[in-house]
């Protein structure tokens, strides 16, 4: 009797190990479950925020180019000029790496409210694009010899990834850090700009070649 007392809790030891045993292993192999869950919500969630995030950027490049489009296809939006005329304007004096970026210098010189001319005859004494583009245009997509970083192989003039964010930028700082502040011809844009006294007189120079082609 005594040895099947034992044998029984011997045996009733066993199952509940056993019960023990498997409860550990559900346990940890739920709690594993759970947490990959968690990560695929994580990861879902931040996709969706992405996916949201580019629509809406998308969304809003459609609005703001539909508003241009709207307000400026077909119509006067400088000189006697309509947006498409503009563009060709500069571009008959827009050469080598900058070729065909006439509508770039339209749009954006529109949208800030800059004379398109002055801003394009800038760059053309700065680069030389009226013939054949700088190194600084050529290598790292800077227009109007601006200054900053990332540098330009290392140096102090900016470099930018693409030749149009490089065309923004300088239109930017031309209408923000000249413009904005009453500085609106060559003569006055002159001595904060550029060092040479003649500059402006070759800025003035160039707008006329743009304006007679």
């Amino acid at each position: 009797m005594k040895i099947n007392s034992i044998g029984k809790k011997i045996v009733l030891i066993f199952i509940f190990f056993g019960i023990y045993v498997v409860s550990s292993i559900a346990y940890s192999k739920l709690n594993f479950f759970n947490s990959n869950l968690e990560n695929e919500k994580k990861l879902v969630a931040s996709l969706v925020s992405k996916e949201l995030n580019e629509v809406m950027i998308n969304t809003s490049k459609s609005i703001v180019d539909k508003v241009i489009y709207d307000n400026t296809v077909g119509k006067i939006v400088w000189d006697g000029l309509t947006m498409s005329e503009l563009s060709d304007k500069l571009n008959r004096s827009l050469g080598s790496t900058l070729s065909g970026t006439g509508e770039i210098f339209a749009t954006h010189s529109i949208e800030l409210g800059l004379d398109p001319y002055l801003a394009v005859a800038i760059v053309l004494q700065e680069t030389g694009c009226k013939w054949n583009c700088s190194y600084l245009v050529q290598a790292c997509n800077n227009v109007g010899g601006q200054k900053g970083s990332p540098g330009c192989n290392g140096g102090s003039y900016k470099a930018y990834n693409t030749l149009e964010e490089g065309i923004i930028g300088y239109l930017d700082n031309l209408y923000y850090n000249y413009y904005s502040y009453g500085l609106t011809t060559p003569e006055a844009i002159n001595p904060k700009y550029a060092e040479s006294t003649a500059w402006a007189s070759n800025v003035n120079y160039y707008i006329g070649i743009i304006k007679a082609t």
